[in-house]
């Protein structure tokens, strides 16, 4: 497989284009963003910069095929039959699509083969399953009335999705949409544009009418601003920082009050016990939870928190595992963590490290920019021995910097988790069966990892309270954000 990653990551990249209703376009002002491979540094293509007057073409034709009914009223076995497709493309490109994407955001490709072409691919299965087992209701009424709930698609879908993980969470959100009959306007990250714009194409491939799927990319001050503001746009999901989502619920309280659905950031407490069932795993499962991709991970478990019995050699374990991590070319499988996806990311992470330092923070390992002589974007796994009031225990990095805690009890170790605006994912290591209950019930967060830390699948939804944000992506509850009800009550 090395080699055919080797051939792969030299192809060059055409300039990319819009993609609205069935056909590539150059946006209506010509102007185009620069690609830069975070591996290198180096110039990796061109894509469109498309402007408010792109963004309503893009809404347009959504809006019109929609109307047509090509699609929204497409029998659901149609439906199926092409979100299938997509699947088995994605799958039989997996390798392409996922070494595009690295060149693009700089993940390791061990990595973004599972979570990027594996898991959209997943996705559009699982909901291609899905959508025709999704009943509407019958009431339970007085005999001479009827009363009926219609499960019906909203219309005309926004996604505006992040660079760590685009065709992943891109497909959490596209492919749901598509499942309720909804036409989709989306937006990636201008970091990482490069392996949607390809999934637009294996879309059209697989038989997906014209103008179901439109993507248009830009940057989010001018494309994602105009999606925002945009009247005929019924829902937007975004995936993203706590500040742009507040941008979005503003721009929908000017416009036309369209649905906006919110998964923000997280700062995810990682609980370990000294009872947990294996140290030496939690500790490599741990470090994992935040190292891999660079701590580039939305559900990072980026605050740990231990037991203080425990504390002092857990942290070794874990520092020690941080030092012996691989980081470096991403496009290597022997890789364990790739590259910074940028060098504004970079340089707030850097930031962190000596802010964290000022503040009296111990740092066990790393906090150094590596491997500059490549002109890539690398950072070497940072372990901190912090105070629950530091920065470092509040703020979301989104780089490869753990804030190690400790707790004394049960109630010591719920104070600190829950002492943050977020409430995004969250972990307890424990071989007590009833501790770990009271933990998942008083953890406040939309996911608690119950002796282990990430991997669940579509079968459960992912979502945040407070400030991690609102609705839910992956299994049969994502639906709810992309389907109205409509009650029809009818005298007999």
């Amino acid at each position: 497989m090395q080699d055919k990653i080797d051939q792969l990551r030299s192809l060059a990249v055409e300039g990319q284009k819009l993609f609205i209703n069935g056909h590539w376009q150059e946006s209506l002002s010509g102007e185009t963003l620069d690609v830069v491979s975070p591996i290198d540094g180096s110039h990796l293509t061109t894509i469109a910069d498309a402007g408010a007057s792109d963004v309503d073409a893009a809404v347009r034709a959504a809006r019109a095929v929609f109307e047509k009914g090509s699609w929204s009223k497409a029998a659901p076995a149609f439906r199926k039959k092409v979100l299938t497709r997509i699947a088995e493309i994605i799958e039989a490109q997996a390798l392409e699509l996922a070494v595009l994407g690295v060149r693009d955001n700089g993940t390791e490709i061990s990595m973004a083969l599972k979570a990027e072409p594996g898991s959209a691919a997943g996705t559009f299965r699982y909901y291609a399953e899905a959508l025709d087992k999704v009943y509407g209701e019958i009431a339970p009424t007085a005999d001479n009335i009827l009363g009926l709930v219609h499960r019906e698609p909203i219309g005309v879908v926004a996604a505006i999705v992040p660079w760590n993980f685009p065709l992943m969470i891109g497909a959490w959100k596209i492919a749901p949409a598509l499942a309720a009959g909804n036409s989709v306007v989306l937006k990636p990250a201008e970091g990482a544009s490069l392996s949607l714009l390809r999934l637009a194409e294996i879309c059209a491939e697989a038989g997906l009418p014209e103008g179901v799927l439109n993507v248009v990319t830009g940057l989010g001050a001018t494309t994602g601003e105009a999606i925002g503001l945009h009247g005929d746009i019924d829902v937007l999901a975004f995936t993203g920082s706590g500040g742009v989502g507040r941008r979005l619920l503003e721009y929908s309280a000017r416009s036309n009050l369209k649905r906006v659905y919110l998964e923000l950031g997280g700062k995810s407490p990682n609980v370990v016990f000294a009872d947990a069932p294996d140290l030496d795993q939690a500790a490599r499962i741990s470090a994992y939870g935040i190292f891999r991709n660079s701590g580039q991970v939305c559900v990072a478990g980026s605050r740990l928190l231990v037991e203080r019995s425990i504390h002092e050699a857990f942290a070794e374990k874990v520092a020690a595992i941080a030092a012996g991590m691989k980081v470096g070319d991403p496009l290597l499988l022997s890789t364990e963590a790739g590259a910074i996806s940028s060098s504004v990311q970079l340089s707030k992470n850097l930031d962190f490290v000596r802010e964290a330092e000022v503040e009296g923070a111990r740092l066990r390992w790393g906090g150094k920019r590596i491997l500059e002589e490549t002109g890539g974007y690398y950072m070497q796994p940072t372990v901190f021995d912090i105070q629950p009031e530091m920065k470092l225990a509040k703020e979301e990095v989104f780089g490869p910097v753990l804030a190690i805690i400790p707790f004394d009890d049960d109630a010591d170790a719920l104070r600190i988790a829950n002492a943050t605006d977020y409430g995004l994912a969250s972990a307890v290591w424990t071989a007590n069966l009833s501790r770990a209950h009271r933990m998942v019930r008083g953890i406040r967060a939309g996911v608690v990892h119950v002796n282990t830390y990430g991997g669940a699948d579509n079968t459960v939804p992912l979502g945040g309270v407070r400030q991690s944000g609102n609705g839910h992506d992956k299994s049969l509850h994502a639906l709810d954000k992309y389907t109205d009800l409509k009650t029809a009550w009818i005298q007999l």
